[in-house]
């Protein structure tokens, strides 16, 4: 990119607080905008993220910002990337933070394996800024390459906390109990209803990420979400040839479903194949808050000049993939982002209750079960549509004893018939067997 391109400055309206000029948008979501930005008395570049607080009320996200910028004021570090200052209007949230230029990680992982000691590079430089978040109480809970910024200088720098958790999240037992991270990079215990350590989570998706790094591609992949936990919660992976042996024998050590007999990260900084030309950074240090206060979510304040809207995407919730991916990672057909509630959920009951708690819901329901094989029903309805019958398919994934994964499929009616069945009928009826839905709109919040 040009230098002048980049530090050119937005439109006469874009000084904001006669501190920040705010340039173009570096990206977007459906309650806050990235700009490029530029500190008008240091002249340095920084990234600014615009919230506003209406749309954090709507979304029900209120708990989600707060958590994000408290944890982002508890850690500096120079791997994870850093809130320089918050600022608040009548209407919008400003958070000010470190402008990381070079891209996401999962760019370079995208195009195949790394060569091993950069992936170790990476890789330590990964565990030193988690190390020091989990000694600060804080869990990430969604690490993952798309969250893996890399700034001019090819250093690694850890980003959205949007979803970790802090020490007052915790049970008194000390462990966290909502189910948070990507399919593909969550840990098995995660899904589990017994709770889980989530600094023994963040060392999980930290192992997925090291075996895409050596590898070029995922350890558990499949055609759906439930063939790849079911992996997952065995553990059921393969080490390409071309991966050293120092290498194999770590990963081996951390993509182990048994959290406690998982590698910590003290195991991992004593590993021969880490410590390779490991340097512990020496300029990290709790950050004091020189916040005045506490961030006011509230619509009261000074106003500054408001910036043009454009239209925004729809906001994806903890379990889908927000990233454009594509080979070797694509998981797109796994969410789809199109309005369908629900698509998928979670119980806690095994198999066989779920399945017999759907037969007497379609019994409820007015549905006549038309087709059963194994843990796969599928059930059509009584009255006729606006293109006829509706029908659906119901298919029941046992992916550990205590952990069922159900999916619903349209197999035959009008969608939105469908769409307003599922939503009126079928969640409410299931409420009592569902841990939490995936497809809705109702599993953005993590809060423990």
């Amino acid at each position: 990119m040009d230098p002048k391109q980049e530090h050119q400055p937005g439109p006469p309206s874009s000084v904001i607080f006669n501190k920040y000029e705010m340039g173009r948008v570096l990206g977007q979501g459906n309650f806050a905008k990235v700009y490029y930005g530029r500190n008008l008395v240091t002249n340095e570049s920084v990234a600014i993220k615009v919230i506003k607080k209406e749309k954090l009320k709507k979304e029900r996200l209120v708990k989600q910002i707060k958590r994000e910028v408290s944890v982002m004021r508890l850690v500096k570090h120079p791997n994870i990337v850093e809130l320089k200052e918050v600022m608040a209007t009548k209407t919008k949230i400003f958070l000010v933070m470190e402008y990381v230029k070079g891209g996401e990680l999962f760019t370079k992982v995208n195009k195949g394996k790394l060569k091993e000691d950069v992936a170790r590079k990476y890789f330590q430089q990964l565990i030193s800024a988690v190390d020091f978040c989990h000694s600060r109480g804080v869990t990430h809970r969604d690490l993952k390459p798309e969250n893996l910024l890399l700034d001019e200088n090819e250093e690694l720098k850890v980003s959205d906390f949007g979803l970790s958790a802090l020490p007052e999240q915790k049970r008194s037992d000390g462990m966290l109990l909502t189910p948070c991270g990507t399919p593909a990079y969550v840990a098995p215990e995660v899904l589990k209803k017994k709770g889980y350590d989530g600094s023994k989570a963040d060392i999980w998706s930290c192992s997925v990420i090291l075996y895409a790094l050596v590898c070029g591609y995922l350890p558990f992949e499949g055609e759906n979400v439930m063939r790849i936990y079911r992996k997952s919660f065995r553990a059921e992976y393969e080490l390409p040839d071309w991966v050293s042996n120092e290498a194999k024998n770590l990963i081996s050590k951390l993509l182990v479903a048994n959290p406690e007999k998982r590698f910590s990260i003290i195991d991992i900084m004593n590993d021969p194949w880490f410590q390779i030309g490991f340097i512990r950074p020496i300029a990290f240090s709790m950050k004091e808050s020189y916040f005045e206060g506490d961030i006011d979510f509230n619509d009261d304040g000074v106003e500054v000049n408001n910036e043009v809207e454009k239209p925004a995407r729809p906001f994806y919730n903890a379990f889908e993939i927000i990233s454009s991916l594509s080979h070797g990672f694509d998981l797109r057909s796994l969410f789809e982002t199109r309005k369908r509630s629900p698509s998928m959920f979670i119980s806690k009951f095994s198999a066989l209750a779920v399945l017999a708690k759907l037969e007497a819901v379609a019994k409820k329901l007015n549905f006549r079960v038309i087709g059963k094989k194994e843990f796969m029903v599928r059930m059509q309805g009584n009255r006729e549509g606006r293109k006829g019958k509706l029908a659906m398919t119901v298919e029941v994934f046992e992916v550990a004893p205590e952990v069922a994964v159900v999916e619903f499929n349209m197999s035959s009616g009008d969608t939105f018939e469908y769409i307003k069945f599922c939503e009126e009928e079928v969640r409410p009826s299931l409420k009592d067997i569902v841990w939490t839905w995936q497809g809705g709109d109702n599993n953005n919040d993590c809060q423990q």
